[in-house]
């Protein structure tokens, strides 16, 4: 007759929290539909594609990727899901779908599973995807439409980025760039040509708030981007309104669903409160620099790839003292 076993031992944590990596991709997949109902609104059933071919892509590479490698499969967990709609979302509306399955399949292999699968990723991967295509393909992920009618336009950022050059040659700026412009109301609703997720301002504050809300987020880290970039974008304004400028530069473009979806992922931002500041304030410098002086008119991936670079030197050098770590002299 065996003797139940009546007391585990065990390390800490001893109290589950109740959440789970399913239910937190769940969550952040929720805070992006509404981002992902007006990209559909605005750019057509071929942006449901393209969401769709994303998905599907990294998916298929998950699974095959850990079928190879011989270790569990993780696809229920929602996080390549995530991935796949992250990616559809930060890519041009008029993508071929070919490249959108190549994107999604080196977000999942390139960006995740060659580190060794989730929580072991140095880099976002969908940001890894996009990265590599913009190399690769840079016709295809330079082009961009107009909602509803598809018509080759130029982002919001893209105007300013002609204007910034003109105005650092010494020129005035043409009027006509100037005056072609979206106001502010048309970024918030998001109206205008732009990457899949990236247009409605609205919709991305909203889900940045539900993340906020769950707690799955530190609110500190996309309150520092922005603040950031808001701040330089008040000092070194050049031909523009110093607010008009400074609202303009966190409306427009991939800030937003940079600050609140991508730089706060929990495995490539830092674990330390200090670190989380330093890299917060550190994304938004990197993100005006390339924005003002480099010849890309956006700098949201590259500044969110550069700073989960030194998210561990960073922890390493804000971390604090171990409990009961002996303090070496000499």
């Amino acid at each position: 007759m065996t003797q139940e076993t009546l007391l585990k031992i065990s390390s800490s944590p001893h109290v589950h929290s109740g959440n789970s990596i399913s239910a937190a991709m769940r969550d952040v997949i929720i805070a992006l539909l509404p981002a992902t109902a007006l990209s559909i609104y605005f750019f057509g059933l071929y942006a449901l594609a393209i969401i769709v071919t994303s998905i599907a892509s990294c998916l298929l590479a998950e699974y095959a990727s850990q079928k190879f490698r011989k270790v569990d499969i993780t696809i229920n967990d929602y996080s390549a899901a995530l991935t796949g709609l992250l990616f559809a979302l930060i890519i041009p509306p008029a993508t071929p779908l070919w490249l959108v399955f190549i994107g999604g399949t080196i977000s999942i292999v390139i960006g995740k599973q060659v580190f060794g699968g989730l929580g072991n990723n140095l880099f976002n991967p969908a940001l890894v995807g996009r990265a590599i295509l913009v190399a690769s393909w840079p016709v295809y992920m330079t082009r961009f439409v107009s909602p509803f009618d598809g018509v080759t336009s130029a982002t919001p950022l893209g105007i300013i980025g002609e204007i910034n050059k003109q105005f650092a040659g010494g020129l005035i700026p043409d009027t006509n760039l100037m005056a072609s412009l979206p106001p502010l109301s048309t970024l918030m609703t998001g109206s205008i040509a732009g990457s899949l997720g990236e247009t409605s301002a609205i919709a991305l504050i909203l889900g940045g708030l539900y993340l906020i809300f769950k707690k799955h987020i530190d609110w500190k880290i996309p309150l520092l981007y922005i603040s950031t970039v808001f701040t330089l974008a008040l000092i070194f304004n050049g031909p523009y309104d110093r607010l008009w400028y400074a609202t303009y530069n966190i409306f427009a473009g991939g800030l937003l669903i940079g600050a609140f979806f991508m730089a706060t992922d929990w495995v490539t931002s830092p674990t330390t409160k200090k670190g989380r500041i330093i890299y917060a304030i550190g994304l938004g410098l990197l993100t005006f620099l390339i924005r003002k002086g480099a010849g890309l008119p956006e700098g949201v991936a590259y500044s969110i790839i550069l700073m989960n670079m030194v998210t561990p030197l960073i922890d390493r050098y804000t971390r604090g003292r171990v409990f009961g770590e002996v303090k070496k002299h000499g």
